[in-house]
């Protein structure tokens, strides 16, 4: 039986702050209280710095199996905690596309040998595998992917009878990434005819543009409400589809959910001109204005959650003209550091960030035990000390892939040390814990 206790520590957890003590044991928090006087196997001085559950990322792309030159699970893991994020749901578009419940099982396998972070997968959806995804056990996979626009990977879903199929069965939550693929493909070739191969990053946004991500949101709300489907829809990217969701009622009781990346709280449009393709993600980055209504409705409850959509390509992949670059970038290391400066300019507060990046990912997906610090819930447990700067650079970035869209950035905090499970898995700059992360359960 090992035991760990952080003493002195301000934690920030439901709402609140609060200087506390807080023992560990078994994985597990044990004692919560102002002063804990009990031995310990190990203690940790947390004097000056703030204590938040680890952060849970509804939305990442690790790339394994198949694409593991540009990332893998123990990597991309290794970024998650070394940035706070101790919990990751993962995407299926990996080479072979998840799309049995046999190559599902084999990312599991995977994972339980090399993710330092907790983890989930998506089980993928595609216009013939309706059996397959019927089989998905809500209890212990996170959800079924749904692509209504096709982005990485083959598995865009546009046969109208599998669409209707899957939104009348699925027999857990499914999550989307929406964006009309007729809409894309007739911009693409009016700005191709235009500017041939010049087509440029700039044109990004206009090409996968606000309609072509409101025409496909509103249809999978539509699908979603004439099912009683329950409906999570992806890195929501203009102020134009925030109207869909709802404020008025808890989110418990909610059918249909929205997520925020961290991309599309930080860019715009105008960074394109010095980000290039580094900043190209599906859905694009769009205007200021997109991005403040974004924030907006992440603090007033329309938009429920905040992820990456971490996603790595090669630098050289990256480097590539506009047309030939693959969209996406990596995002986990730095979103919790992103986020704080976000509460250093007064954008949220510290108890909005933990809500809406650790406790709202919790209850939205009804995970067993975690998300929040509470007595016998899971230790994952991230201590920052906010006021000690930390710069991005090509010699402390974690991801695989050895780049990121925030390089040469100060952010004004640092992650000092991240628990996953209960074991102490990044520590002072480095990772202690290798294969440390539990298999997500759900209460459904």
């Amino acid at each position: 039986m090992s035991t760990i206790l952080i003493k002195h520590a301000q934690v920030v957890n439901e709402g609140e702050q609060r200087a506390l003590d807080i023992l560990i044991k078994d994985g597990r928090i044990e004692k919560i209280a102002g002063t804990i006087d009990q031995k310990a196997d190990q203690e940790i001085n947390a004097e000056g710095l703030h204590l938040f559950p680890g952060l849970i990322d509804d939305q990442v792309h690790f790339r394994e199996p198949g694409l593991t030159y540009k990332a893998d699970i123990f990597t991309e893991s290794r970024a998650a905690v070394a940035g706070g994020t101790t919990s990751f749901m993962e995407m299926p578009n990996t080479v072979p596309n998840t799309l049995t419940q046999k190559l599902l099982q084999d990312k599991y396998d995977i994972a339980q040998d090399t993710s330092l972070a907790n983890y989930s997968f998506f089980m993928g959806a595609a216009n013939d595998n309706l059996d397959e995804v019927l089989k998905t056990n809500p209890r212990d996979v996170c959800g079924i992917k749904v692509f209504m626009g096709s982005s990485t990977g083959n598995m865009l879903v546009d046969n109208e009878k599998a669409l209707e199929a899957i939104f009348s069965q699925a027999p857990t939550l499914i999550a989307t990434h929406c964006e009309d693929e007729a809409t894309i493909q007739a911009n693409l070739a009016a700005y191709k005819a235009k500017y041939g191969d010049e087509v440029s990053i700039e044109m990004h946004p206009l090409i996968r543009s606000e309609e072509a991500c409101y025409l496909s949101s509103s249809k999978a709300v539509e699908l979603a409400k004439k099912n009683n489907t329950r409906l999570h829809i992806l890195h929501i990217s203009t102020a134009k589809e925030i109207a869909l969701f709802r404020n008025d009622i808890p989110l418990e009781e909610k059918r249909i959910t929205a997520e925020a990346c961290i991309h599309h709280l930080w860019f715009s449009d105008a960074d394109y001109k010095t980000k290039g393709n580094f900043i190209k993600w599906n859905p694009a980055v769009k205007t200021a204005n997109d991005r403040d209504a974004i924030l907006k409705a992440v603090l007033d409850g329309h938009i429920d959650v905040i992820a990456t959509d971490h996603a790595p390509h090669t630098f050289e992949e990256k480097s590539q003209p506009y047309l030939q670059a693959p969209s996406g970038g990596p995002l986990v290391q730095h979103a919790l550091q992103a986020l704080l400066d976000m509460v250093k300019e007064g954008k949220m507060t510290l108890e909005q960030l933990v809500q809406k990046s650790a406790h709202n990912t919790a209850r939205l997906f009804q995970i067993e035990q975690r998300g929040f610090i509470r007595e016998g819930y899971w230790a994952d447990l991230v201590l920052v000390d906010l006021n000690k700067p930390y710069t991005v650079t090509k010699d402390n970035i974690l991801s695989k892939c050895g780049w990121s869209p925030f390089e040469n950035h100060t952010f004004s905090s640092t992650i000092e040390h991240t628990f996953v499970s209960g074991n102490l898995a990044y520590s002072n700059g480095k990772i202690l814990e290798v294969g440390s992360g539990h298999r997500l359960l759900f209460n459904r």
